[in-house]
């Protein structure tokens, strides 16, 4: 009698071992962008096709902002969207795109957002005193100066 309680405690062990060791990988399909749909508790994600032929992850990263915008636009609130490009998870915040190996572990800047809003490689961004981003455009062009006496 005794060993059937110790039994059942190992084998209750085992099986929360497993569940926590189970993080569901993101796919690997060269090129493929999927969006991520978090699953409930206890649930897996679901994995969306959002678009094929992404050279780079950045290119995935910018098409899960193309359709963060447009839920937005349509009168969603949502602002944090989760996806998934070659076996990486991708996160857009207010702050930028993040990735992980993991959909719940350490996660890792790949851009950040300038002050006017745009994804940018966060050695590229303009900064004030404070560290706060700012938006910083391209002086225009100025036309050539005609030649004097013409």
């Amino acid at each position: 009698m005794t060993r059937a309680p110790l039994l059942l405690a190992a084998s209750l062990g085992v099986v929360a071992l497993t569940a926590c060791g189970g993080a569901v990988e993101a796919p690997y399909e060269p090129g493929v962008c999927f969006a991520v749909e978090e699953g409930a508790e206890g649930e897996a994600p679901a994995f969306h096709k959002l678009a094929e032929d992404q050279p780079q992850i950045e290119h995935c990263a910018a098409r899960l902002e193309e359709m963060r915008l447009r839920f937005l636009r349509q009168g969603g609130s949502r602002q944090e969207i989760t996806g998934a490009y070659q076996g990486q998870y991708i996160f857009l915040d207010r702050e930028g795109v993040w990735i992980g190996k993991t959909i719940d572990g350490s996660r890792f800047i790949l851009m950040a957002r300038t002050g006017d809003g745009r994804l940018a490689v966060p050695g590229a961004i303009t900064r004030d005193a404070t560290g706060r981003p700012i938006g910083v455009a391209a002086p225009p062009e100025t036309p050539p100066a005609a030649p004097a006496g013409q």
